[in-house]
């Protein structure tokens, strides 16, 4: 989720959902120890529960990343190790680490022992011709045996070579039995589910074998997905809001940011797919893309998209 979940991302969608746990965009260790830490880093408070999610391969260097984000207040520092790209493999982190277990359980011991937060790990069910399931099942005992509690499976394997990122997240076939296998073989490990989730029935079904479940693409594109997750699957005694209710609670926010030189558009891309499915989204894509690019664009430019949108056709009812 490069350049998709960043601050402005996850605090949208912690308006539409209080109990999703949110992640950062992967962020390398040389961009937090060599960069503008600020710029990776920073969060607002209304993200919580978030997690910061790291990439790297040098166990001192993840280590003191990890203080740096417990410092912060990340609520959780997740290892990175599902992503496949060629840029991630030269910087020797990503997939391609699955293939050195002992390496990564350095890397987790030396995170876990600098933090008191959790210290989970992201990865697939296998890269290029090490996919059996014996691999994994070894791979996930390693890890655990320094202290990981919760790992994240993508249910596809990863082709280190061959296939570009956007392949690799739909040429594998799905394997949800395997990840359904490592829970039986691991009950006292958390093991959350990741891998072509597109709807909370979905997630519900994969709940009843599993301990957790991520949805990434689905709900960048179409976010309103979230909007029964607090009821649904958090139990919680809410009514889900409505898309404006939601616009109008995001709001302040956005004026916030609009007060510290923040761009409009910056913030806007994300709210794209809100109305993605109703008549009049059209509309309300269309005007947020046209307007919000000028230098003095504001709020007044989302209430408009909003107007729009009404305008459009009946999407209003079904709010």
């Amino acid at each position: 989720m490069m350049d998709w979940t960043d601050r402005h991302e996850r605090a949208f969608l912690r308006t539409i959902s209080k109990r999703c746990l949110l992640y950062t965009e992967m962020v390398t260790t040389g961009a937090i120890l060599h960069g503008d830490r600020d710029r990776f880093l920073a969060f607002d408070e209304i993200e919580h529960p978030v997690a910061l999610q790291l990439g790297g391969s040098e166990p001192e260097d993840l280590a003191a990343c990890a203080r740096e984000g417990a410092a912060r207040g990340y609520d959780e520092i997740n290892l990175n190790l599902g992503c496949p790209s060629d840029r991630v493999q030269r910087g020797r982190f990503g997939a391609c680490l699955m293939t050195e277990p002992a390496l990564v359980a350095d890397c987790v011991a030396a995170m876990s022992e600098s933090v008191d937060i959790p210290v989970t790990v992201k990865t697939r069910i296998g890269v290029d011709d090490q996919d059996s399931y014996e691999a994994l099942q070894t791979f996930v005992e390693t890890i655990a045996a320094v202290g990981c509690r919760s790992f994240t499976i993508h249910a596809r394997k990863a082709w280190l070579s061959g296939l570009s990122p956007k392949q690799n997240r739909e040429v594998p076939p799905l394997r949800y039995d395997v990840v359904y296998t490592l829970k039986q073989d691991f009950p006292d490990l958390e093991i959350i589910l990741n891998g072509g989730v597109l709807s909370l029935d979905e997630a519900e079904a994969h709940l009843a074998k599993v301990d957790g479940v991520m949805i990434g693409r689905a709900a960048y594109q179409t976010p309103y997905t979230l909007a029964e997750a607090d009821s649904r699957i958090f139990g919680e005694a809410t009514e889900p809001r409505g898309r404006e209710q939601i616009i109008e609670d995001f709001l302040p926010y956005v004026e916030r940011q609009r007060s510290r030189g923040v761009p409009l558009k910056s913030i806007t891309r994300h709210m794209l797919g809100l109305f993605n499915g109703l008549p009049g989204a059209r509309a309300w894509r269309r005007h947020l893309s046209e307007q919000t690019h000028q230098p003095d664009a504001g709020p007044e430019v989302i209430l408009a998209a909003l107007a729009r949108w009404r305008e459009a056709g009946s999407g209003r009812r079904a709010a």
